[in-house]
């Protein structure tokens, strides 16, 4: 008798064990917008380096990509992360500019999505807006992020629904095989500089 009951709870606490490696931690709203900036981070350095390389094609991809991501970023970040940070740390000011830097993104976006590949200040406005990211992405990760570890926030159910609108987000702007649907982004764009803040 005492034999089986070991069993059994053996058996169960391994099925335990396995179910919960089965299931995949949530990542906190942080760290999936913390991987965002850096994602973008590397898609600034690339459209650089086709640019230095004179690779029209591989620029504009790379800058329709820079512009898709960063539309999405922002929208869930306004929709579900300011929210939650304008409740818990109470810095008007610090949020109030966030949303000023992403009025000036959204503009920066909007005018490279409308412009011509070759005109000579495309390059000129992508990088800007790298910059403008830069500037934004340090004072986020410096000053907003380490507010927001401290105050008593549910980082995980915020990381749930960060991901999920950012899928949805995806799903709009994106085809079954994953390209860009560069008048849906265009639309995103005249839609998010009709909204500035």
């Amino acid at each position: 008798m005492r034999t089986t009951t070991k069993s059994a709870n053996k058996t169960s606490k391994t099925t335990a064990q396995s179910a919960s490696r089965g299931r995949s931690k949530v990542e906190d709203a942080i760290s999936i917008l913390e991987d965002d900036h850096a994602k973008v981070k590397k898609l600034f350095k690339q459209f650089e380096k086709q640019s230095k390389a004179d690779d029209s094609m591989g620029k504009v991809k790379t800058a329709n990509l820079i512009c898709m991501e960063l539309t999405i970023h922002a929208m869930a970040e306004e929709e579900i992360f300011y929210p939650a940070a304008r409740m818990s740390i109470k810095d008007e000011d610090l949020l109030n500019e966030a949303e000023v830097e992403h009025d000036s993104a959204k503009e920066l976006i909007a005018q490279i999505q409308f412009m011509e590949t070759d005109n000579p200040m495309y390059d000129a406005k992508v990088t800007v807006l790298g910059e403008y990211i830069d500037h934004h992405v340090t004072e986020e990760e410096e000053e907003m992020f380490p507010k927001m570890r401290k105050a008593k926030v549910d980082l995980e159910e915020l990381g749930e629904q960060l991901m999920m609108r950012k899928e949805e987000l995806m799903g709009v702007m994106t085809d079954i095989d994953g390209n860009i649907n560069v008048d849906v982004l265009k639309q995103h764009a005249l839609d998010a500089v009709s909204k500035k803040h």
